[in-house]
C-alpha cells in the first residue's frame, strides 16, 4: 500500500498522469516561446528606434526598412535587429547588411529634415 492510499487518496490514473505531463510540457513550451517573443520584441523595438533616430523616418517606415532588409538578406528579423543594436555599440555592420540597409533607406528616405536650432523662426 502506498503512502497516498494510506492517506485516503486514490492512486493516480496512469492515463491521467500522462495527460497531465503532456499538458505541463505544452505549457512550459508556451511559456518559453512567450519569453522569447518578449525578448525579440524588445530588440526589434530598439532597432526600430535606431532607424528612426539615424534615418529620420517614422516608426512605420523604420519597420518597413527592417522587413525589407530582413527579406533581401535572408536574415530573420530578430537576428537583424540584434545585429543593428550591436552595431550601435560596436560600429561594425556586415557589408551585405549595410548595402541593403542603405538601399532601403534611400527608398524610404527621411520624411522630414529638421531645421537646425534657431533657424526657421521668425
Amino acid at each position: 500500500m502506498t503512502s497516498r492510499a494510506r492517506a485516503g487518496q486514490e492512486p493516480q490514473d496512469p492515463v491521467g498522469a500522462a495527460a497531465d505531463a503532456e499538458r505541463i510540457f505544452a505549457l512550459e513550451e508556451e511559456n518559453r516561446q512567450l519569453k522569447e517573443a518578449i525578448t525579440s520584441h524588445a530588440v526589434v523595438d530598439q532597432a526600430i528606434g535606431m532607424v528612426v533616430g539615424l534615418a529620420r523616418v517614422t516608426p512605420d517606415e523604420a519597420w518597413q526598412v527592417l522587413v525589407e532588409v530582413s527579406q533581401h538578406t535572408n536574415i530573420k528579423l530578430r537576428c537583424l535587429a540584434e545585429t543593428l543594436v550591436n552595431w550601435g555599440g560596436t560600429g561594425v555592420l556586415p557589408p551585405e547588411v549595410t548595402a541593403v540597409l542603405e538601399d532601403a533607406l534611400d527608398r524610404h528616405g527621411p520624411t522630414r529634415v529638421p531645421a537646425p536650432s534657431g533657424e526657421g523662426a521668425s
